[in-house]
């Protein structure tokens, strides 16, 4: 029976406009230090040279092979930021959960503007990753809680696309901002945009049943799936026993990795490949990653727009999910090509229909969780995954810079344009039919 969308209100759409505005400015805080890393005076600062020496390759080398140490501190806090928070979120509520996190996030942003040593960005960057995992568990979710299931791996896509456009908004504003008063400001002026989100999240969050602004056909409409049933709190423990959930761990562990390598290493990609004719500094490289984030937010809005139509049209979830993400991976290989060819331009299209595919893999990935688990365990089970897929990033990020310096960026990419299939694969072994986890 088909329902008139524009008589049950759609104040859950303001919902999720909120989780990608927060979204957005996650993803903010957590790339400056990418486009940082390409700048002269805060390369000398980290290796502790005055401002007037003159780098060398080895002194550069050694530089990279510390970011990717300041990266993996980062991935370690952000997996056990996950182990905290996903708990946190499902006992406490998102509203209460979520507000700490955005605290934590933002006041780790602006003191990565006041530190002076590898060792200080270590610490700054692992309170920013502790804070920063409160994100997804409480977005995911928020999703579940305000939307029905046929309406989620859209709305997931919509907030998820907060991540990219967070990407451009960087990559437009870091640059000039680094050029113009110093890398320092560049961290001190993102980190203060969390606590806006912070003020406006405590004023307009509630769960849908306590919203004041929330209809009655809305909220019917909300809670219309039949299946949906609630149950009490399951610890971790008991939740590692369900092959669900380690299908989604497994997906975020294959893939998540791929996309921090790519926030935190493009901008080196196009300022330093060896394959590439042209190179990009902080005065042009902005233009290219506007490219590559507004179509990996194309990406992310088409693919979780496109298992919702598909689950409309009367597809199973499980026919309707897997399609749409074997798509994605597909679209994820040939990358490989990007970190050999000579052409900036085809590295750009190629990047960006990788990032794309990215975008709409992890809109339907999180969806899973809310497919095969009552809303009560949502942010657990979000939790748990994205610690894996947090876990797999320090793997990644720890050799990132060595591979990088010993072999070039070839193996890196490859590594990213086969994790996908292989994910989906484990994926299907464990799920074969995406059933709702049995929990007693």
């Amino acid at each position: 029976m088909s329902t008139d969308k524009t008589s049950i209100g759609n104040y859950r759409w303001r919902i999720c406009a909120l989780l990608f505005f927060a979204t957005t400015i996650n993803y903010i805080d957590r790339n400056v230090l990418s486009f940082a890393m390409i700048d002269e005076f805060f390369r000398k600062e980290m290796l502790g040279l005055p401002e007037d020496a003159i780098l060398t390759q080895a002194d550069t080398d050694r530089f990279k092979e510390m970011m990717g140490y300041v990266d993996a501190a980062f991935k370690m806090a952000y997996a056990l930021g996950f182990l905290i928070m996903g708990y946190v979120i499902d006992k406490f509520g998102t509203r209460k959960g979520f507000s700490i996190a955005i605290s934590v996030w933002s006041i780790a942003g602006v003191l990565n503007g006041f530190i002076g040593s590898v060792k200080g960005l270590v610490g700054t960057r692992f309170l920013l990753g502790l804070g920063e995992a409160g994100n997804f568990p409480s977005a995911v979710k928020t999703v579940a809680e305000w939307f029905p299931r046929k309406e989620r791996s859209f709305a997931t896509g919509l907030f998820n696309a907060g991540a990219n456009i967070g990407v451009i908004v960087t990559a437009l504003a870091v640059p000039f901002i680094t050029v113009q008063y110093g890398w320092r400001a560049s961290f001190v002026a993102t980190g203060l945009l969390g606590f806006a989100v912070l003020i406006f999240w405590r004023v307009m969050y509630r769960k849908p049943e306590e919203h004041p602004q929330v209809s009655k056909s809305e909220l019917e409409y909300i809670n219309s799936d039949e299946d949906e049933i609630t149950t009490e709190k399951i610890s971790w423990w008991k939740l590692l026993k369900h092959r669900q959930t380690w299908a989604f761990a497994v997906g975020k562990f294959m893939a998540d990795p791929i996309w921090y390598f790519y926030l935190t290493w493009l901008p080196d990609f196009f300022n330093s490949s060896e394959s590439l004719e042209k190179k990009l500094d902080l005065k042009n490289i902005g233009l290219p990653f506007i490219i590559i984030y507004l179509v990996s937010d194309g990406g992310s809005i088409f693919f979780g727009w496109l298992s919702s139509r598909l689950i409309q049209k009367g597809w199973t979830v499980n026919n309707a999910r897997k399609i749409t993400m074997l798509i994605c991976a597909l679209c994820v290989v040939p990358i490989v090509f990007a970190s050999t060819t000579t052409s900036v331009h085809l590295a750009v299209a190629l990047i960006a229909i990788a990032a794309a595919a990215h975008q709409g893999w992890s809109a339907n990935m999180y969806t899973l969780a809310s497919d095969m688990f009552p809303k009560t365990n949502v942010g657990s089970v979000v939790g748990i995954g994205s610690m894996f897929g947090a876990i797999g990033g320090v793997l990644f990020a720890a050799s990132t810079g060595i591979i990088r310096v010993k072999f070039g960026y070839i193996p890196l990419f490859a590594i990213a344009g086969s994790a996908y299939l292989i994910a989906l694969v484990l994926i299907h072994l464990l799920a074969p039919r995406l059933d709702k986890a049995e929990l007693k």
